[in-house]
């Protein structure tokens, strides 16, 4: 049984190329910056290896890979990452996630690993409003971090996410909770307080081989230390059954500001690869 992300990309729409049919294409999770499968800035309920049967007996999936590259022109921040992922027993997410980060010249290397636990599969019990829901785990250590403040953190979260077909066209909603001690996500260290801020996704597919999307991340605000919020808005071509490439616009909060440390906007591009 083929996943229900591959079923609506094949059938929820009706588009006729050169009158032939639909291929099978890839889909989410991607790997996200810090390798976590989900989109770019957030995870999401599915665990990575979406592009094995489901009904397969392997202990482990398929495994999928992901690069970014991100450049905010106002900061003058180039950001690379590499990351890959797979799942145990169609249940239990691992990934890693590296990060070169290059802010005005100075180099900054983050490693990020992950762990995601599916406690919901999506539709579970045939009941096609329930979600996918899952919780998980992102130790993060970073070099050259801020004076003061802590090299490694642990990020703790909640998702829930689900793709809606009974609309004109399908809907990919997600959203949870973050529970981090992240500045710039641990770009400038790790703060000694820990706050909790909420995550969405939303996006929607106008061809079965594109999907258009809206991501918001909420930055912490720490006493010492505020994070200013992230969104972007993304256009994600499936290529082929294994092959997506993401551009994107983003908004890393005001560079400028006096009250919330941003890094201005940019632009984001991106191949993901999943086997």
């Amino acid at each position: 049984m083929k996943s229900t992300l591959w079923k609506a990309f094949r059938v929820a729409m009706v588009v006729t190329v050169a009158s032939s049919a639909i291929p099978a294409l890839a889909g989410v999770p991607f790997n996200n910056l810090q390798g976590v499968g989900g989109a770019a800035f957030n995870p999401l309920a599915y665990p990575a290896g979406q592009n094995q049967d489901p009904n397969s007996d392997s202990v482990i999936s398929n495994p999928q890979f992901g690069g970014w590259y991100v450049h905010l022109g106002q900061a003058e921040v180039d950001w690379t990452a590499i990351g890959a992922a797979a799942t145990l027993l169609n249940r239990v997410e691992v990934s890693y996630g590296y990060e070169l980060i290059a802010p005005s010249g100075e180099n900054i290397q983050k490693s990020n690993i992950g762990t995601k636990l599916l406690l919901v599969p999506e539709n579970f019990g045939d009941r096609k409003f329930v979600p996918a829901v899952s919780v998980g785990a992102v130790w993060k250590t970073a070099s050259n971090v801020a004076e003061g403040s802590d090299d490694s953190g642990v990020d703790f979260y909640g998702v829930a996410t689900k793709l809606i077909t009974e609309l004109p066209r399908p809907v990919l909603l997600s959203g949870g909770l973050l529970s981090s001690r992240e500045q710039v996500t641990g770009v400038f260290g790790f703060n000694d307080e820990r706050k909790l801020t909420g995550f969405l996704n939303v996006d929607v597919l106008p061809l079965p081989n594109l999907a258009l999307g809206y991501e918001f991340k909420q930055g912490s605000q720490f006493d010492e230390f505020k994070n200013a919020n992230y969104w972007n808005l993304h256009l994600a071509w499936f290529v082929n059954e294994n092959l997506t490439l993401i551009g994107a616009y983003v908004n890393a909060g005001d560079k400028d500001s006096t009250s919330r440390v941003g890094l201005g906007d940019g632009v984001v591009v991106s191949a993901q690869y999943a086997f």
